[in-house]
């Protein structure tokens, strides 16, 4: 009776509410790969990155799943992992190029009927913000693919910077699993913007 009571004085009408959404298995469908897998063609960087990517996957994608293991601790885990990640990146010569062309493959499945609710959203002018431990990229380059990179959307997450085509080596806070949050991360007029609204609705 306590949660009915709470849930029926919440009126959500278009202009009281903004969107928190993950990309990874919540925008794409359960069977895509994830953004950081999506741009590993292993045609182009061969076997031995494969090798190393595997192995990385397998010592901390089970510690990331752990719930026994202290706050402190797993956060040191993900940095350690996502930073490594970033490593191997920068070590094969990942290229803007070769990052569109990963793309064409269609190894990012969009998820059913998200297109129709990103158009939704883009109509009714609700603001849209994408907070994903991915790679910023990858988020921006698919929804351009799909049409559905509208201006209602600010995406967070880790974007890698090219120069001259060429990864440059990452630098500042790595977002992962851990620190996903979209406090300090808006640009002034995004965080006026969010200000105004009643209601946050998060999808994940």
């Amino acid at each position: 009776m306590k949660y009915q009571n709470k849930t029926k004085k919440i009126a959500i009408q278009k202009e009281n509410y903004y969107v928190v959404i993950d990309f990874d298995k919540t925008i794409t469908a359960s069977k895509s790969l994830d953004s950081w897998m999506a741009i590993i063609d292993f045609d182009i960087y061969g076997e031995d990155c494969q090798k190393e990517i595997e192995k990385l996957n397998a010592k901390y994608s089970p510690i990331e799943l752990d719930y026994t293991i202290n706050k402190t601790a797993k956060e040191h885990y993900m940095i350690e992992w996502y930073q490594k990640s970033m490593d191997l990146l920068y070590q094969y010569g990942l290229s803007q190029d070769n990052l569109k062309k990963a793309l064409q493959k269609d190894t990012l499945i969009l998820r059913e009927g998200a297109k129709d609710f990103f158009k939704n959203l883009y109509k009714n002018k609700i603001p849209v913000i994408i907070l994903s431990a991915g790679i910023g990229n990858v988020i921006e380059e698919f929804l351009k693919k799909q049409e559905i990179y509208f201006d209602n959307l600010y995406i967070i997450s880790n974007f890698i910077k090219f120069k001259n085509n060429n990864m440059q080596k990452f630098e500042g806070q790595l977002l992962h699993s851990m620190n996903k949050t979209i406090e300090g991360k808006l640009p002034v007029n995004w965080q006026e913007k969010i200000n105004k609204k009643q209601y946050a609705i998060l999808l994940r």
